[in-house]
């Protein structure tokens, strides 16, 4: 028997400056392939109602609604739902909590994709789209960040359950190509001042010393202020569809860290499992987790300076760079795709009823 699941998201219409919602498209694209039953509510904004590149999932029931007296239209759904997730970055997501908590009588999730940057934000007395005193009301956080991040939610800010549902990869969407590398080093991301220095002194550094060189940069929102190099070309956007011909494009591809999820560790991004699912190598910066998901050297290079980017570029030869790519994948479909995460999802759940030892109360069957 399959689970009735409301999730309250950012997006899932529009990944229009955004990674919520590629996240969101797998993991309930699985979840309905595994029998599960969604229906994805989503704040109605203006910057993203010019952006939906997908404005209607075949594979959920999507609604979009344009204030909280507008959401209460799906109080009914929300109350007899086998689970109610909530995210991050929600508009009024503390207000939007605070409902669910009132009207879901079945499990009430937080699902932070963002869990370093919550827990900047609730440092600083931040509350825009959770309050600390809501996260023990809520049965299981879920959270894009593992390792020690947990522990802290649940013994510091009295979380019941705390879990790790990293992002994940849709290898249906994701493989390598037979593609001519028509870069070198190339990188994909939104534009962040924290993000902005590793990658200056990782990759544009790297490329300001190597002339010869061929770089690429994709994502929206970076000021006309910076002087890219010459040799290398930036993309305002790129839209999911053309990220994989974008992976397969590059003979190696750069990942950076924002510095709060660095500080973290533990928190792979999308885009480190969407490059490693095209069989292309990853120079990275480092965390700590990293050698969890990918092994150092093996699967994944680590570069602390442009220094070591060149030196990976220009003196690892074509057979060892597909070697690390093709390992990175494999480990990738084996631990990290979408199916997967929709597994790890459904064994919380059941694990927490059976914790509970009241199956009933939450109107799902556990099968043992």
């Amino acid at each position: 028997m399959g689970m009735n699941i409301v999730i309250l998201g950012l997006s899932i219409t529009s990944s229009w400056g955004n990674g919520h919602a590629t996240t969101y498209r797998g993991l309930v694209r699985e979840l309905n392939k595994q029998g599960h039953q969604v229906l994805f509510l989503e704040r109605d904004v203006p910057w993203y109602a010019g952006h939906r590149d997908l404005p209607a999932p075949d594979y959920c029931e999507t609604e979009l609604y344009v204030s909280l007296k507008d959401l209460k239209h799906f109080t009914e759904q929300v109350r007899e739902a086998d689970m109610v997730i909530v995210g991050s970055y929600v508009p009024e997501g503390v207000q939007v909590g605070e409902w669910v908590m009132e009207t879901a009588q079945g499990i009430k999730a937080f699902y932070d994709i963002d869990t370093p940057v919550t827990l900047a934000k609730l440092k600083r007395k931040d509350y825009e789209y959770l309050h600390p005193t809501q996260i023990p009301k809520y049965d299981m956080y879920l959270s894009f960040t593992g390792g020690p991040t947990l522990e802290l939610l649940e013994k510091e800010y009295g979380s019941p359950m705390a879990r790790a549902l990293y992002c994940s990869v849709d290898p249906s969407l994701y493989y390598p190509e037979l593609r001519e590398a028509i870069w070198d080093l190339g990188y994909l991301g939104t534009y962040s001042d924290d993000r902005q220095p590793p990658l200056e002194k990782l990759m544009l550094d790297a490329a300001r010393a190597w002339p010869g060189g061929r770089f690429v940069v994709a994502g929206p929102q970076y000021p006309e202020s910076i002087e890219w190099p010459a040799n290398t070309k930036y993309i305002h956007h790129l839209p999911p569809d053309e990220h994989r011909k974008f992976y397969n494009s590059q003979r190696f591809t750069q990942n950076i860290t924002r510095a709060d999820m660095i500080q973290a560790g533990y928190a792979p991004s999308v885009r480190l499992f969407e490059a490693a699912a095209c069989g292309t190598p990853i120079i990275s910066d480092y965390w700590e987790g990293l050698d969890s998901i990918l092994k150092i050297d093996s699967e994944i290079l680590v570069a602390y300076s442009a220094k070591d980017t060149l030196r990976f570029l220009r003196e690892i030869c074509k057979s060892e760079r597909k070697m690390i790519g093709e390992r990175a994948r494999k480990k990738v479909l084996s631990h990290h795709t979408a199916a997967h995460r929709a597994k790890e999802l459904i064994g919380y759940a059941e694990e927490l009823m059976t914790l509970d030892g009241n199956q009933e109360a939450y109107g799902y069957e556990v099968v043992v």
